[in-house]
Order: structure tokens, then sequence, then C-alpha cells
């Protein structure tokens, strides 16, 4: 996975990420609790870039990207966290996410735990754009530690 800083461009950190139940594919989402950076995960690095991309092309939102194409996205060009869209089209986009989610192997909404992945305050280990945070010790860890 990547978390990058998306409102000045300054950082970003790779780490590994389990359990989302990907088999291909990536996403990405601009919501990400509390600096609500850019973050990727999946399982090709292609696929993520593509991700991340497109995400950033819209000033924020979630897609789900597999084969290098968007399979489904919610853009949320109010600061990366809103849609500017009516209520019907923001289910109907959040239907396509889950059902791409689908396709790409996971029966899970795994964009909630992705939000949560970079809240640096709640235990045990987190990724932000400044590095992976073992919380319990309040100091940055070593991806190989």
């Amino acid at each position: 996975m990547l978390v990058a800083d998306r409102h000045h461009g300054t950082g970003f950190s790779v780490g590994f990420v389990h359990g989302l139940g990907l088999k291909s594919g990536a996403v990405a989402t601009s919501v990400g609790h509390d600096a609500h950076n850019l973050c990727a995960a999946g399982m090709d690095d292609g696929d993520m870039i593509a991700a991340a991309k497109h995400v950033a092309s819209h000033n924020g939102g979630m897609v789900v990207v597999r084969g290098g194409r968007v399979i489904a996205s919610l853009p949320l060009p109010l600061a990366g966290l809103m849609s500017n869209r009516d209520l019907f089209e923001v289910t109907e986009a959040l239907r396509a996410i889950n059902a791409a989610l689908r396709e790409l192997g996971t029966d899970r909404d795994i964009f909630m735990p992705l939000s949560f992945v970079q809240l640096a305050v709640i235990p045990t280990v987190r990724i932000t754009d400044r590095g992976i945070v073992d919380v319990e010790r309040q100091q940055f860890t070593s991806l190989w530690e």
C-alpha cells in the first residue's frame, strides 16, 4: 500500500497490508483520518499507480482499478471528502464500487479500513505519509522490523 501527502506533495510511505481480500487490481481513496491523504492498496503496482492518479486528477475520491482501467469511481472534489453530486448519483456510484470490489475478490467494503490504517493515534501499527508508526511506542519504525 501507499500513503502520499496529497496536500503539499511533501512525502509518501509504502508498506504492506493484509486482510483486504483483494485477489487482483487496486483501490485508492482520499478519505483517510485525520490528514485525508492519498491512499492506494492493491495487488498490482501499475493498478495502484493508475488508481492514485485517478483520485488525484479528481481532487479526491474513491476508485477501483483492474488491468489499468477504472471499473468504478466516486469523485469527491470537495476537500477530497464530499461529493457535489446528488444523493442518487452518489448511491449508484457506491453500489458500483461495491460490485467492483467483488470483481477484485473481496466481498467487504475495504475503504473504511484504508481510512483508519492511516490514523496514527490508534493501536498498533499505522502508515502515514511520513512513515510507518508504531503507535504503542510512539515512534516511527522500519518496514523490515
